[in-house]
């Protein structure tokens, strides 16, 4: 069994970095610099961004379903960067943080979660897929909430 990580298309979040302050305020967005190499998780590259890398943190509705499992919280994307791919490898971005990992149905239903610590994100997303009923699952940093990336069973 494999699976797939892909980042977020760029492309929707482009617009952002050439809005002013107000323009992104009305979009629930700010402009903000990493003040570190850890903290700021950029949801396109699946990567931290470094200290004095500009992003934009912004409300992002990352299952837009019609069942109650709808979600949508804050997340940092950086200019510049392409989508980032991962085939049975985790991304930078999961490295030293607990997960909380939501596997969901082809209905959008949740099926079952857990949560899983540094070192164990592989085993716990196999063991998830391990259901076939799992069609999908959703990765979001377990003490913040915010949303991580989306994990796909690997067709090819």
């Amino acid at each position: 069994m494999t699976y797939a990580i892909t980042g977020l298309d760029p492309e929707p979040f482009a617009p952002l970095f050439a809005m002013n302050d107000a323009k992104l305020a009305a979009h629930n967005a700010r402009r903000v610099t990493a003040t570190a190499d850890r903290g700021f998780p950029c949801r396109v590259s699946l990567c931290d961004a470094r200290a004095g890398e500009e992003l934009i943190l912004l409300h992002h509705v990352s299952h837009a379903v019609a069942t109650p499992y709808r979600s949508a919280y804050a997340i940092y994307v950086r200019a510049g960067v392409p989508a980032a791919s991962y085939r049975d490898a985790l991304p930078p971005v999961f490295e030293g943080r607990t997960l909380a990992l939501r596997a969901f149905d082809a209905g959008c239903m949740l099926r079952t979660a857990r949560l899983a610590g540094p070192g164990e994100v592989d085993g716990a997303i196999r063991a998830l897929f391990a259901d076939d009923a799992t069609a999908y699952i959703d990765a979001h940093n377990a003490a913040y909430g915010c949303f991580a990336a989306r994990i796909e069973r690997d067709a090819t």
